[in-house]
């Protein structure tokens, strides 16, 4: 009896300290819709499954993907290192960033501009000097430095998905729910950058519209994508672009016939969809470890849209073996590579197995 009043007691301070530890998130509620199902052009297929794997076992967490002008893949890596990916299948390690790169594209003059979650926006000249060309905007850092695009101007439109958490802490920013991501565009010319659209739900992949009239980016919380006008009439307002998605929209890029493919690491969650109506309720989960906290379904998802916000076509690895978690799609040539935050590997898929792409208008 004295060791279960013993234990008893122990459950009862162990209880009270944690409900009683401050949250490291100030939740606020959102009544989100209910998901679409995925049925028509949505329907769960294995066309990821055709993808050939690159640099298998060799890369960790190849967040995004892009071709160089060389012909070689680079992608950025989990432990900070940009990865070069050879034709012939060889692998280097190229730099590291001493942060955490996420979403890159090389500009007109060959250097490689990256979006990196701790640094900031930098460039990388072919030689492999690294510049930081912006680290705040308007006053405020970045904290959480995601995406990035280059208008055929020059200008680079990028995002900074939260200016509250970093990058470790996405979940955190989940379970608030407060609107701290920022769409932002840096100007060499001005040498700064500005803040183009603010208080977005976790502000992520970028992509400029193939005229250059619009920049689409992912507002990842609320499953959907926004379009931000940057020329003619109604340049400087913002729309929905497609909303009520069936999962949560990373990184998304276009192609040469203006198709929009979006990356999901995941399909919806439930749980977290629940929790979002009871701020009580989040407050107490954000101070669980993460492995209490609500797990992503291993799923492979990738959607096509038209111009006009449409699907067209969706590539789907149900049991998320072969690839899942993709957080990046891009387009180059004759392929899709789709990259990873935690798998080890790119995937690369040529658009003649993907059926149905028919007319984007």
């Amino acid at each position: 009896m004295k060791w279960l009043m013993v234990g008893l007691l122990v459950v009862v301070l162990l209880l009270g300290s944690f409900l009683l530890t401050p949250s490291p998130v100030d939740s606020k509620a959102w009544n989100p819709p209910a998901p679409p199902p995925l049925t028509g052009l949505l329907v769960p297929n294995e066309r990821l499954r055709l993808a050939d794997l690159l640099a298998r076992g060799q890369v960790y967490g190849p967040e995004d993907t892009t071709m160089g002008p060389d012909g070689v893949l680079y992608a950025g890596s989990q432990d900070g290192f940009i990865v070069r990916v050879f034709p012939d299948g060889r692998v280097e390690n190229w730099l590291s960033t001493g942060g955490r790169p996420l979403g890159m594209v090389f500009d007109h003059q060959g250097n490689l501009i990256v979006a990196d979650a701790w640094k900031g926006l930098l460039s990388i000249s072919p030689a492999g000097e690294i510049t930081v060309l912006a680290r705040e905007a308007e006053g405020t850092p970045f904290r959480f430095t995601d995406d990035v695009d280059i208008a055929d101007d020059g200008r680079i439109y990028f995002t900074d998905a939260s200016s509250r958490f970093e990058q470790p802490d996405y979940l955190l920013d989940l379970l608030e729910m407060r609107p701290h991501g920022r769409l932002l565009r840096y100007s060499r010319k001005a040498g700064k950058a500005e803040v183009l659209l603010g208080n977005l739900h976790f502000a992520n992949g970028v992509a400029v519209s193939p005229d250059g009239d619009s920049v689409l980016v992912n507002e990842t919380w609320k499953y959907r994508i926004l379009r931000y006008w940057i020329r003619g009439p109604r340049a400087g307002q913002a729309e929905v672009f497609a909303d009520n998605l069936p999962g949560f929209p990373d990184n998304l890029a276009v192609d040469d016939e203006g198709r929009y493919w979006v990356a999901f690491p995941t399909l919806r969650n439930p749980q977290v969809d629940t929790m979002h109506r009871h701020p009580w309720l989040k407050d107490l989960v954000a101070k669980l470890p993460d492995s209490l906290k609500p797990a992503p379904q291993e799923y492979g998802l990738v959607i096509a849209f038209n111009r006009n916000g449409e699907v067209i076509t969706s590539l789907h690895d149900t049991r998320g073996t072969h690839l899942q978690e993709i957080t990046s799609v891009n387009p180059h040539g004759d392929y899709l590579y789709f990259g990873s935050l935690h798998n080890d590997r790119i995937g690369r898929l040529p658009f003649e197995a993907i059926p149905g792409l028919g007319d984007n208008e």
